[in-house]
């Protein structure tokens, strides 16, 4: 009797160990759960600069490559995974090639903590609002370019007496003049107010993580850079009181080669414009003079 005892013990103990062993295949089989378990990707695809590119290029399919890299050690966070969401977009700072393309690569948030001056140029600051800075839509990378307008005290018409050379000056003359001054001049970086912290309803971010704008009148300071000649002029401009320098934005296509490159935009020659010429060229209508008959005293 002891005996059988033992052999139905052993016998239930073998049995034990061999559900123990079943169980524990079936669950390393399946992860637990009745379904495969997912395996976690260890590297994405990064999107990398084949070559060097300048500010305010256009970016371009043949300028980029796609390579996998390790999200724990290689891989930038926010770094771009598909080539396409970069494509066409102009760069707001210089990317060197081999470099990780990433979302601060194509955004200017208004703000500047470096400043990298071309070699040869100058940078200066133009302050402008939301009517002479395009909407305070100017961004690092874009091209301006610069307009001013005399008013008609700059240019004062006198008349001499030559009985004792006294000087005259003739009113109800208009001498207004404008002038487009500075072409092609580069924004190194842009200055906007910040947010008041309380402030409600404020524009989102667009599609491309720029800030949008709205009407609000505010104000944006560009800093271009300019060569010492052009420095002169800008300071010359600045120092007028007849009204504020007009920025007027170019196209970024006007000053890159077909490989994308910067080059040096070709400098449109223009005449200013003054009353006379709005009435000789443009055909503004002058004002018929009326005479008024005074009765006889």
């Amino acid at each position: 009797m002891k005996r059988s005892n033992r052999l139905v013990l052993l016998v239930g103990v073998f049995l034990a160990v061999v559900a123990f062993v079943g169980i524990a295949v079936i669950l390393g089989g399946n992860g637990g759960g009745g379904t495969p378990q997912a395996s976690i990707a260890t590297t994405l695809p990064t999107v990398i600069a084949t070559q060097d590119i300048p500010l305010g290029v256009v970016v371009k399919a043949e300028m980029l490559t796609t390579q996998e890299k390790r999200i724990d050690t290689e891989r930038k966070i926010g770094a771009f995974a598909d080539p396409s969401q970069i494509i066409g977009q102009p760069t707001r700072r210089k990317i060197i090639a081999g470099a990780q393309l990433e979302a601060a690569d194509f955004v200017d948030l208004g703000t500047v903590t470096r400043l990298d001056v071309p070699a040869g140029k100058l940078a200066m600051a133009i302050q402008v609002d939301q009517i002479s800075g395009v909407g305070t839509l100017i961004k690092t990378g874009d091209y301006v370019d610069m307009i001013i307008g005399l008013a008609a005290d700059a240019f004062p018409v006198v008349t001499l007496n030559p009985q004792d050379q006294s000087v005259t000056v003739v009113a109800g003359l208009n001498g207004t003049s404008v002038k487009l001054l500075l072409q092609g001049m580069q924004v190194l970086g842009t200055l906007l107010p910040p947010a008041p912290a309380a402030a409600q309803g404020a524009p989102a971010p667009g599609a491309s993580g720029q800030p949008s704008s709205a009407l609000t009148g505010g104000q944006e300071l560009v800093l271009v850079a300019v060569d010492a000649q052009q420095a002169e002029v800008l300071k010359f401009a600045q120092l007028q009181n007849s009204g504020p320098i007009t920025l007027a934005l170019r196209s970024a296509a006007d000053f890159v080669d077909e490989n994308g490159q910067p080059i040096v935009g070709a400098a449109e020659t223009t005449t200013g414009i003054t009353l006379k010429d709005l009435v000789d060229k443009y055909g503004v209508i002058r004002p018929q003079l009326v005479e008024a008959i005074l009765p006889a005293q």
